[in-house]
């Protein structure tokens, strides 16, 4: 199908041109090449194949209704030739749905929840100043995807106050209690203030586990959105991709402590360092290209503090089992204030 003729009804966008699927043989195809998917202890929403070991193909399980961000975003990436992610291929469509993303398959790949927290565990924040130059340069490709941001600005505090409150509401028990008991002091931090940062098309779920450790280097994935927010506009301020990151690594950090046994205060220490790394070589690779107008740090606090609140969310609509990490990060912070 994405090598030849396409059934009515589906359709095939391609973006780079497939690689051969042939065995080591040049020009000597034995046989179909072998699939296989990534196994039980993989936690995907959707299901993905890699077939020849060469491509993998992500199922959209089910299939999501268009407009999909990855559509705009992959195709993208590919003429900017932005190389820290997995070449993306093609996608599949039927009607008004897409049902599958191609894209090359990174070997002896391990995404940031276990790599990040084994460098948390050892106390190790090499990684930290490559994910800054990683993000920059994906956000100075981004910056130039053509497009119309919104043409009214958005209200962020609001859309951040509506996340508090949910999260007030559905968090129980004693968490719930010193939530509410932190809740005014949360909500001071979630205005960000007005500011002039160009709104671009961002990740929009940029977080550790999106980042692939691989046998060649780092490589982001998942151009998704965020499953978390409906109906959020895919044009923001690059420090909502940033503010996720940073509070990605503070969930790492409550990770080790958790899964880990590490210490609370190293752990704390680790995530301050790997976050203050992160950040400084983001800023200097932005203003190497002279963008160092795409990020505002001042927005930054808010949005994590907001994400914090959306992670609890998450937790309680998805993943009960996740409310320690957004608690334990909340708890340092205010304890710490």
């Amino acid at each position: 199908m994405l090598e030849g003729e396409v059934p009515p009804s589906f359709e095939v966008r391609r973006f780079l041109p497939l690689p051969s699927l042939s065995y080591d043989t040049p020009g000597c195809h034995i046989g179909v090449p072998a699939e296989r998917d990534f196994g039980p202890h993989v936690d995907q929403t959707n299901y993905s194949v890699v077939v020849g070991e060469r491509v993998v193909v992500k199922w959209l399980t089910p299939p999501v209704p268009l407009p999909h961000p990855a559509l705009d975003v992959l195709p993208h990436l590919a003429r900017t030739g932005f190389p820290h992610t997995a070449p993306p291929y093609a996608a599949l469509l039927a009607g008004s749905r897409l049902l599958a993303l191609v894209t090359g398959y990174l070997p002896d790949a391990t995404d940031g929840w276990t790599w990040c927290v084994d460098a948390a565990e050892s106390a190790d924040t090499a990684f930290a100043p490559i994910l800054g130059t990683l993000a920059a340069d994906l956000h100075l490709s981004l910056a130039t995807l053509p497009g119309e941001p919104p043409a009214e600005g958005q209200d962020y505090a609001r859309r951040a106050g509506d996340a508090l409150d949910e999260a007030l509401v559905l968090t129980d028990g004693p968490d719930g209690a010193w939530l509410e008991s932190v809740a005014d002091r949360l909500r001071a931090e979630l205005t960000p203030p007005a500011t002039g940062a160009p709104l671009i098309r961002v990740h929009g779920d940029l977080h550790v586990g999106q980042i692939l450790r691989w046998r060649d280097g780092y490589a982001v994935i998942d151009f998704d959105g965020n499953p978390t927010v409906s109906g959020a506009d895919p044009y923001q301020p690059a420090a909502r991709d940033v503010a996720q990151l940073t509070t990605s690594i503070e969930h790492v950090a409550q990770v080790a402590i958790k899964r880990r046994g590490t210490a609370p205060e190293p752990a704390a220490q680790w995530a301050a360092e790997a976050k203050a790394r992160m950040l400084d070589a983001y800023d200097r690779r932005l203003a190497e290209h002279g963008r160092a107008d795409l990020l505002d740090t001042s927005m930054i606090r808010p949005f994590e503090v907001e994400q914090e609140c959306r992670e609890l969310i998450y937790a309680a609509r998805h993943l009960p089992r996740w409310r320690y990490a957004p608690m334990g990060v909340l708890r340092t912070w205010m304890e710490n204030l």
